[in-house]
């Protein structure tokens, strides 16, 4: 009997163990969030006056960007390599551009579907313990990229805050290097489902001081040094 309650106990502590790692944290946060429904829904939002739309064809993705400029309509597509459309006509665009513009889609997408995207090949995740950030309990896990399928913005960090209770990342916050760089510190609210996908929106903050440690920005936040940006805001949501 002593040796099967070792053994039990043993168990207990290597369940445990899985369930506080970053794989875990992660995996659970897209379960709860959409799961598989991430890999075929289609869906269509406006985000800053344009329309974006996301097609799963085949098993790859393509990513829309619709907006009017002027009095054509422009459509942005990142697909395989990057093509734009001025009233459904195709025009040429350079390769710095066209590799600004389809940044700027993925960005939007990455951050608008999250925490989907934290499994992708190139992210490296890291388990860096628990911290209560308004009396609530969270897992705090760093996110780093591989320079292999990191894109352009690989040396970026980024941070998520997970609630202990309903596994979702209530905060996140990152640092980056273009445009001369900086960090932010972002806070979801306004949750809803579309047909089984969750969407936030965001506060958007930085730092007041720059030369700040990213690792310390959940600290900054609970000591009111930061200062509100933006809203990250998602409408008409269409998921199907």
């Amino acid at each position: 009997m002593f040796f099967l309650l070792l053994i039990a106990f043993a168990a207990c502590k290597n369940e445990k163990k899985v369930a506080i790692s970053a794989q875990s944290i992660v995996d659970n946060a897209i379960a709860v969030s959409g799961d598989s429904l991430y890999k075929t829904k289609k869906m269509s939002f406006d985000f800053r006056n344009k329309k974006y739309v996301l097609l799963q064809e085949n098993g790859k993705r393509i990513m829309k960007r619709i907006f009017k400029q002027d009095s054509t309509i422009v459509t942005d597509v990142k697909a395989a390599k990057f093509t734009r459309l001025v009233n459904d006509s195709v025009v040429a665009v350079a390769d710095s551009t066209a590799r600004k513009y389809d940044n700027a889609i993925n960005s939007v997408f990455y951050f608008a579907l999250l925490p989907y995207g934290l499994n992708d090949a190139a992210v490296k995740k890291e388990y860096l313990g628990e911290v209560t950030i308004k009396s609530k309990q969270y897992y705090k896990v760093k996110v780093t990229f591989s320079e292999a399928n990191g894109g352009d913005d690989f040396e970026d960090t980024y941070l998520y805050w997970f609630n202990k209770e309903t596994a979702k990342p209530d905060y996140l916050a990152y640092k980056f290097f273009v445009n001369d760089g900086g960090m932010r510190f972002r806070v979801a609210y306004n949750e809803r489902y579309v047909n089984g996908i969750r969407f936030v929106d965001y506060e958007n903050y930085k730092p007041k001081s720059e030369s700040m440690n990213i690792l310390q920005i959940d600290k900054m936040f609970q000591n009111n040094e930061l200062e509100l940006l933006s809203k990250i805001e998602l409408d008409n949501i269409i998921v199907y």
